[in-house]
């Protein structure tokens, strides 16, 4: 088998613990399933489509992970890649600033929401559809039950699973209440019925957690998350070389 290629999207800094966590959570996976794999960061601001340079080639790429620590140096960058993922089937993977920011890639290309926004970067927008929780999950661990029969639950082979968090913001019931019935599903949540994870249908792979499952890495721990994501882009490479 040929390497798989994983995008990692966002800006890297090594202060941040799951800047750390994820490239490791992969290696795990990589080496658990006798994969070969690269990890190529790629700078929002390199992706950016209106700056004018050359950016990366996002093609190369079997699939793509999309980190937390945002804002982002550029919204649009990750916009763009989350896009290029969603549109193309490439199998996609979004923690924390990840599911964030796809929210509002589909809101704004899918629903049509030209004017959807993150209330941590456009805090007086009209329709921030990621918005402030109401109580702040930082280092924050909490218990998460899972949609029976989605990826996400397939992936961990349980219903219940405890989850760690270092985030502030979340899904705006608006955004929750117009995807009903729609492909986009909510596929995981907590005590409460609060959105913690959402994946796309008729995709290979587009999964996004508001939870930092990769953090188990930082303990010799696989994060299923990780190894579902590189057998969904190794399917993926595979179907393209055919």
């Amino acid at each position: 088998m040929s390497r798989i290629r994983i995008g990692l999207i966002g800006d890297r800094n090594d202060d941040v613990v799951a800047h750390r966590a994820i490239p490791l959570a992969l290696e795990l996976a990589a080496q658990s399933s006798g994969m070969a794999i690269d990890i190529v960061w790629l700078d929002t601001d390199t992706i950016e489509p209106a700056v004018g340079h050359d950016g990366p080639d996002l093609s190369l790429f079997d699939g793509f992970w999309c980190v937390p620590a945002s804002p982002y140096r550029s919204m649009d960058g990750a916009l763009a890649a989350i896009r290029h993922a969603r549109e193309r089937g490439v199998p996609f993977l979004g923690t924390c600033g990840g599911f964030q920011h796809a929210v509002i890639e589909y809101a704004r290309n899918v629903l049509g929401w030209a004017d959807a926004e993150h209330a941590e970067v456009s805090p007086d927008a009209q329709r921030a559809v990621i918005v402030p929780l109401s109580c702040a999950l930082i280092e924050a661990s909490d218990r998460v039950h899972l949609v029976a029969g989605s990826r996400i639950a397939r992936a961990y082979g349980e219903a219940t699973i405890e989850a760690v968090y270092h985030c502030r913001y979340g899904i705006d019931a608006s955004f929750r209440d117009a995807i009903a019935g729609g492909p986009l599903r909510i596929t995981a949540h907590d005590d409460a019925g609060d959105v913690r994870a959402i994946e796309l249908d008729a995709h290979p792979f587009f999964v996004a957690t508001l939870f930092q499952h990769e953090r188990s890495a930082l303990d010799a721990c696989c994060p299923p998350l990780a190894s579902a994501l590189l057998r969904a882009s190794a399917a993926a490479s595979l179907a393209g070389a055919a």
